[in-house]
């Protein structure tokens, strides 16, 4: 019998495929474990999954808790430079004693009227005596605070404020604003039933602007009014040209000094309103003659 030994196979042989990968598939395919091993793994990762979640919403929290205090340290920051930025208003020269407001009322004057000389300018100043001393006053000198103002600094004004007008055109109060728009805000102010009470007069609107003239000498002559708030050149106008603004019943004419312009100019800084003051409301010959007489005061506010 003949035996084959490896010496003896020919050179050209291959083996089966079949023998051939049965090598590799034992060694890596065990079917006591390959299926356990599978389910093991997809559990284990679906597990490792179930545990991540709670993280992940652990992280998310965390992340929307930072957020929030981040956004309430950006308010916080912002309110603080909202204060420190704040504003604050300068002191009026309407804050001063009467002797100070009357060298600042001479200095304006003579502004306005630059060819007089010191002795004529004399002859025309607002007296010390004639400027109500608003020094109690130690808040703030915005529209807002007018009425508080005249209960608290001017009383009697206050009164007279609250009374029935005997005349047409008669005002107790001549209010003088620099622009048609801050006479509306003053009107506005004094309509106020702390100042009126039920007997009040009207309060008159006196600005150029989409009136003429003739307009508010109509309304003047058939209207009993406690008081009017207006410009100078409109209330200059009816003092010095018309007969329909009376100051047979003015006791008081306040100038809204401590408002300022875009520009940050007050009533007396401007030049055409300045003039206007002077030359035809404080300057009209009644009103100069009841200053002087100690009927009408002159309040800076």
């Amino acid at each position: 019998m003949n035996v084959q030994r490896g010496d003896d196979l020919e050179d050209d042989f291959v083996l089966d495929d079949l023998v051939a990968s049965s090598g590799e598939e034992d060694a890596t395919f065990d079917p006591r474990q390959g299926a356990g091993d599978d389910i093991d793994n997809l559990l284990s990762a679906d597990e490792d999954a179930e545990q991540d979640e709670p993280a992940l919403e652990g992280k998310a929290i965390l992340a929307k808790r930072k957020r929030r205090e981040k956004e309430k340290e950006r308010q916080a920051k912002r309110r603080k430079l909202a204060e420190t930025a704040e504003v604050h208003e300068p002191p009026s020269v309407a804050a001063q004693p009467a002797y100070k407001l009357a060298d600042y009322m001479s200095t304006m004057q003579a502004k306005a009227y630059p060819e007089l000389t010191g002795l004529e300018l004399n002859d025309m100043c607002i007296p010390e005596t004639a400027l109500s001393d608003t020094t109690q006053w130690t808040e703030s000198r915005s529209l807002d605070r007018l009425v508080e103002f005249i209960i608290k600094v001017l009383p009697v004004l206050n009164k007279r404020l609250s009374q029935r007008p005997k005349s047409p055109g008669a005002p107790t109060l001549l209010y003088i604003a620099g622009a048609a728009l801050r006479v509306a805000d003053v009107t506005r102010v004094l309509k106020d039933e702390r100042l009126r009470g039920d007997k009040g007069g009207d309060v008159a609107k006196l600005f150029a602007k989409h009136f003429k003239l003739q307009e508010h000498v109509a309304y003047l002559k058939r209207s009993k009014i406690g008081s009017a708030a207006g410009t100078p050149g409109r209330i200059g106008k009816l003092l010095c040209e018309t007969d329909a603004l009376s100051v047979s019943q003015l006791t008081h004419i306040i100038l809204d000094v401590s408002f300022r312009d875009t520009k940050n100019r007050n009533l007396l800084d401007i030049p055409e309103t300045r003039d206007e003051i002077f030359k035809t409301v404080l300057g009209a010959p009644k009103v100069l003659e009841g200053i002087r007489q100690g009927k009408i005061h002159v309040v800076v506010f």
